[in-house]
């Protein structure tokens, strides 16, 4: 069966001989050509070059023809930032910088790169008749994001007319968006708005429901098939898609596959994901990849499931492990070997995290997909980059991408399940959730407040003066007392007068001082045996 019959087949619920296999080649394209991401995206030839390789290479069901959820937005006013490997990232928000958005228009078909992937999807039409072309375009909320910036959070419950205001300009945009690509011949509008992880489901059926839902409307007008992207811990937000009126669901690593599955086929919609983009794909080798991929293949199932990465590829995914999940999805005896074999023991190391977050400085850790590439990571970051100049010299911020190994073993060390999460001193503190400026400064500075007092207790000392009589101390006394006056120290006195508790510190005759300096070891824990014989070691 071909591949556009296949992927129909699926989106209708019905049993399919095997599951459609749909790789999200977005700048990966580039890299099979050898071109950077820039010259990538804003070249239909190329973009029609690296695609045509990665059918080729990969002999999928369906593909993206670009994925860039930045197209719109550039149009729009927004500044970008262009890197070498990924996607360009919005760096200026017009709607928060005095643009009014009356000035905003509904961008035509010959403005930015709206023409370089019309004329790339209509090349590979020709080409490739019988492929599933998907065509994407950038969700409402997420547009609203980047012409707002992280104010539309505040804004939902300040302002919400202007947040609707702004939603109705980015709702007819994707509309417009949707009929550029249809005419131009994709079969599936893929409707990707991964800022809705970052919302509850309330927000999301008041801001987001009723303006996605008259996209999918307009698709299902032109009779074509439409798939709403999620990515992030966007778990709690799945039925609220769902009830969007999709044909499909697709989502990434944070959200298991088998919950997706069972909400979306209840509500009769099919559902995608969610093979792990880094640790896997990009990490892993072709053994990894067949364990992972028959994973997801044995909880999808046969019906309404779309094989797929949770976002698209990054750029420098080996090729040889791409080829190992089509050779996988097209046998399946190959299938029945993988079930068979032995499953690979992690081989992952962690670090010993036992003393993170004792030093002097507070540590901002926020371990993301990349913020470069992933919208909300990028908008994590820089939420973070945003408050840490307030604290300038108390506290120091650090992102960890985990498209390298070290992050991921940072990862796994801190307990991390889900991304984007900021740590602070190694305690996780917001999980995928760009936390209000207030909120975020607020848990910076109990962390700061704690620290402090610490050092307060470390910082506690005792002198105790040692004599039978009372007057046989009146001068040292009255020497300690001028000192830590003179020296202004927070130190106590205590007299002991006592023959045994003197003995007890080998004190035989009085006048004797002995000065005591207490330090906090461990607060709020049990230490175990061997670090408490170190400590005592110390005395």
């Amino acid at each position: 069966m071909k591949g556009l019959e296949l992927i129909k087949k699926a989106f209708q619920l019905q049993e399919v001989e095997r599951v459609p296999w749909v790789p999200f080649v977005g700048v990966h394209g580039g890299f099979l050509t050898g071109v950077d991401a820039e010259t990538y995206l804003k070249s239909a030839d190329e973009v029609v070059k690296g695609v045509s390789n990665a059918i080729e290479e990969y002999d999928p069901d369906g593909v993206p023809v670009v994925f860039d959820l930045q197209v719109e937005a550039e149009i729009l006013g927004c500044e970008l930032q262009w890197a070498p490997h990924n996607p360009p990232a919005v760096v200026s928000h017009p709607l928060a910088n005095g643009t009014s958005i009356s000035d905003l228009k509904i961008p035509d078909r010959t403005t930015g790169r709206i023409p370089v992937i019309l004329e790339a999807t209509e090349k590979l039409r020709a080409q490739y008749p019988d492929l599933a072309l998907y065509g994407l375009i950038t969700g409402p909320f997420t547009l609203a994001l980047h012409l707002l910036g992280t104010d539309v959070f505040m804004k939902l419950f300040e302002a919400p007319d202007e947040v609707n205001e702004v939603m109705e300009l980015c709702t007819q945009v994707g509309i417009k968006m949707s009929e550029y690509l249809i005419d131009s011949g994709c079969d599936i509008i893929a409707v990707v708005d991964p800022m809705t992880s970052q919302i509850d489901p309330m927000s999301f059926e008041t801001f987001v429901t009723p303006f996605v839902t008259r996209v999918f409307d307009y698709v299902r007008e032109r009779e074509k098939l439409s798939s709403f992207f999620v990515c992030g811990h966007a778990q709690q937000n799945i039925e609220a898609m769902c009830n969007c009126k999709p044909d499909n669901v697709s989502i990434d690593e944070n959200i298991p596959l088998d919950f997706v599955k069972d909400v979306a086929l209840k509500k009769g919609i099919s559902f995608g994901g969610n093979l792990k983009l880094t640790v896997v794909l990009l990490m892993g080798d072709e053994n990894d990849v067949r364990e992972h991929a028959i994973e997801c293949l044995d909880q999808g199932g046969k019906k309404g499931f779309i094989l797929a990465p949770g976002c698209d590829l990054p750029m420098e995914t080996p090729p040889v492990n791409l080829k190992a999940v089509t050779e996988l999805v097209k046998d399946s005896y190959q299938q029945d070997v993988v079930r068979a074999m032995d499953k690979k023991e992690s081989t992952l190391e962690v670090f010993n995290m036992k003393d993170y977050g004792q030093a002097d400085k507070v540590v901002v850790d926020v371990i993301t997909l990349d913020s470069e590439s992933c919208a909300p990571c990028q908008y994590m970051v820089e939420a973070v980059k945003k408050v840490t100049p307030q604290f300038e010299g108390v506290v120091e911020w650090r992102e960890h991408a985990i498209k390298k190994m070290e992050a991921v073993t940072f990862m796994s060390s801190l307990m991390v399940k889900n991304i984007p999460t900021i740590c602070i001193d190694g305690k996780i503190a917001f999980v995928s959730q760009i936390p209000p400026k207030a909120e975020l400064i607020a848990a910076i500075q109990k962390r700061i407040n704690e620290k402090l007092k610490l050092k307060i207790k470390q910082k506690k000392s005792e002198i105790l003066l040692l004599c039978e009589e009372n007057d046989e101390c009146k001068g040292i006394k009255e020497n300690i007392r001028r000192a830590i006056t003179e020296l202004g120290k927070d130190v106590d006195v205590k007299v002991i007068s006592d023959k045994a508790q003197m003995a007890n510190f080998g004190v035989a005759q009085g006048p004797a001082v002995v000065t005591v300096k207490y330090k906090v070891k461990s607060e709020a824990t049990e230490p175990s045996l061997d670090v408490i014989k170190e400590w005592i070691k110390e005395l």
